[in-house]
């Protein structure tokens, strides 16, 4: 089951544009120096039942404000096996784009069938560990210089402009 530690209805430090940030609780990388280590456990927050995803679709798709929607936490690939089903209903049901950020790097995710899955589903993923050492205040939307944003093709689960 996946936890929810909280939502941002509408933000602007999760990619571009006005989006909707949804953290989910589990992370195996326990980064040094990371803003969330609490997010690493996976049972941190609250469970996500059927009726809180409901919920959450709809809070969505009522926001004509709204650009996108993000994944973070933790790390949304934690638990691929039960993030697909949510990440692809706010997909096909809301029609946003997704951004994703990921501990792991684009190059591992498509190496594990159970990760490159999700590929499908998200718009931009941005991906690597943070690396205390390599972190930056200058940087838009991630925090080290070693992470990348990747726009992803969901058609092929691949970089789209490789």
């Amino acid at each position: 089951m996946l936890y929810l530690i909280g939502t941002y209805p509408e933000t602007i430090l999760d990619g571009e544009g006005i989006r909707y940030s949804i953290y989910l609780a589990g992370c195996a990388h326990h980064c040094k120096g990371c803003h969330n280590p609490e997010s690493w456990n996976p049972q941190h927050g609250t469970p996500l039942t059927k009726i809180e995803i409901d919920r959450i679709i709809k809070e969505i798709a009522d926001n004509p404000l709204l650009d996108g929607v993000t994944f973070s936490g933790g790390d949304p690939f934690f638990n691929p096996e039960e993030f697909l089903p949510f990440l692809r209903r706010v997909k096909e049901e809301t029609g946003h784009n997704i951004w994703c950020y990921t501990g792991y790097c684009y190059e591992e995710i498509i190496q594990q069938p159970k990760l490159r899955v999700l590929l499908y589903y998200i718009d931009m993923l941005v991906d690597g560990p943070f690396m205390e050492e390599q972190f930056s205040p200058y940087l838009d939307f991630y925090g080290s210089k070693n992470q990348r944003i990747l726009q992803i093709d969901p058609k092929s689960g691949l970089l789209a402009n490789p």
